[in-house]
């Protein structure tokens, strides 16, 4: 039995009447009503804008235990001995749909991680797959126009998808696995995640290596056939949202192993894959390293507060942990941070959600919302009046880097076959024959649907990924 509290006014002045407006008399008009008024301002302004990509998700709190030692690549604090906990946040969501729409749909699935540890809080921004569409952030807008409503009609649009494709072949690699069975996985539970991107690590002796993340499910991969994920759609549209939930409420706690791959500088020399996030390392030459394992037990106590303004960015790494020269990172360490100041505020950073649990000093100020009482002076850097000085630990050893500016093409020097279709030819030929028939059917089922001119422009790129896949394609088309 919770204690009762009295309603107050937000400046905590008591409400004694919740039910009735103040008027002139029984039958109105309503006269000048602090309490209606504050009702009715706070509720015009309770919905934020909702995320531009990855609107509809959700999340739970969680630990991270280390249980293998990775010292030797990282003077993280987070990994110093193993059994190390770490408290940390993770939402998962779709990518393309809006807030309300249905969690089973065929779309990728976002997997952010923020680990609030000693050093700061550090942000691994993923996805429940091991690369992306594109590998230049200047396209970014672009290809997420096409999977985002049509302006004309509001509705979305698999002409645009499709065109867009053709003309951007880097993308098969991750058009095999959206249409493949992983395209629609049951709930947030039974999928993998991935950091996506290299990433570097750097050790006690500033040594740097080139990192890929790789969290695999310890629940078991599960994934809908196309017709259970519509159908699910339609009866609970919210069905991954509740199958976290229900799983932590009654303490069924899911969990997931973490990897690392490990390129060295000296290894990533001339290979087309170290920095390019339309592929994959191979397992056979960069084997998984274990080092640890997250586990979820705690549900948020307001979606809202804790969930919604959840903000998470690469650019927010802590000691030990880097960037590396992938593109597309380097387009994203400046942009989600931006659309944070932009969705919720130039001190987002300040949300209980988003604080860092350890010390943070700096000389930033002011600004919208500004709820953190700092020191007020000296309000600047250097001084000689005791303010927070910098911390060499913190130090990279430098990147060697060459090239002249300019945009670069990555396609030149390079065959198709190797840049385009080697990778998801790969991906194809590793999959189960059963498994194989499904993904050309789902394929098929979207593909038909466009013109027939664009139908060739990809079928012509989907005969080259492989052979048996562009027959098993056009066999399906045909049954259209």
């Amino acid at each position: 039995n919770m204690s009762q509290h009295h309603l107050t006014l937000d400046n905590g002045a008591p409400i004694y009447d919740n039910q009735n407006s103040l008027t002139a008399g029984p039958f109105g008009p309503v006269l000048v009503d602090p309490v209606l008024f504050e009702k009715s301002a706070a509720f015009n302004r309770e919905r934020i804008p909702e995320r531009v990509v990855h609107a509809k998700g959700s999340g739970a709190f969680g630990t991270f235990t280390v249980t293998k030692d990775i010292t030797q690549y990282t003077k993280a604090k987070m990994f110093s001995e193993v059994g190390k906990k770490t408290p940390m946040l993770a939402r998962f969501s779709t990518v393309g749909g809006e807030k309300g729409s249905a969690d089973t749909a065929r779309d990728p699935r976002g997997f952010a991680l923020k680990f609030y540890t000693e050093e700061g809080n550090w942000d691994l921004v993923g996805n429940n797959t091991p690369v992306f569409f594109i590998r230049d952030p200047l396209k970014f807008s672009d290809f997420i126009h096409t999977q985002k409503k049509d302006p004309r009609t509001n509705l979305s649009n698999a002409t645009s998808q499709w065109d867009f494709w053709s003309l951007c072949p880097e993308s098969l690699h991750q058009v095999l696995i959206l249409f493949s069975d992983r395209g629609t996985p049951v709930g947030y539970r039974h999928m993998n995640g991935y950091g996506s991107h290299t990433f570097s690590l750097i050790n006690a002796k500033d040594e740097r290596v080139w990192v890929k993340f790789h969290f695999k499910t310890e629940q078991g991969i599960k994934n809908f056939t196309p017709e259970e994920a519509t159908k699910m759609a339609g009866e609970d549209a919210d069905f991954s949202t509740r199958d976290l939930w229900e799983a932590i409420d009654k303490k069924d706690f899911p969990k997931w192993k973490a990897y690392i791959q490990v390129m060295t500088e000296e290894q990533a020399k001339g290979r087309i894959e170290a920095f390019d996030l339309t592929k994959t390392w191979s397992h056979k030459e960069f084997p998984l390293i274990e080092f640890g394992v997250m586990e979820l037990n705690q549900n948020a106590t307001n979606y809202f507060a804790e969930i919604e303004q959840s903000a998470f960015s690469p650019s927010h790494v802590v000691p030990g942990v880097g960037f590396s020269p992938d593109k597309m990172l380097q387009g994203r360490l400046v942009s989600y941070a931006d659309a944070h100041r932009y969705r919720i505020g130039s001190n987002y950073q300040l949300l209980p959600v988003n604080l860092p649990r350890c010390p943070m000093h700096n000389y930033n100020q002011d600004g919208l919302m500004q709820f953190l009482v700092r020191p007020g002076w000296p309000n600047y850097e250097p001084n000689t009046f005791g303010g927070p000085v910098e911390d060499k630990r913190a130090t990279e050893p430098p990147l060697k880097l060459d090239g002249d500016a300019h945009r670069y093409d990555p396609k030149e020097g390079r065959t198709a076959e190797r840049d385009y279709y080697e990778w998801p030819g790969n991906l194809f030929r590793l999959m189960k024959p059963d498994a194989q028939e499904r993904t050309a059917k789902n394929i098929a089922a979207s593909l038909g649907t466009v013109e027939d001119r664009l139908i060739q422009k990809n079928m012509a790129h989907w005969s080259k990924v492989d052979a048996k896949l562009g027959e098993l394609i056009q066999q399906n088309l045909k049954k259209k």
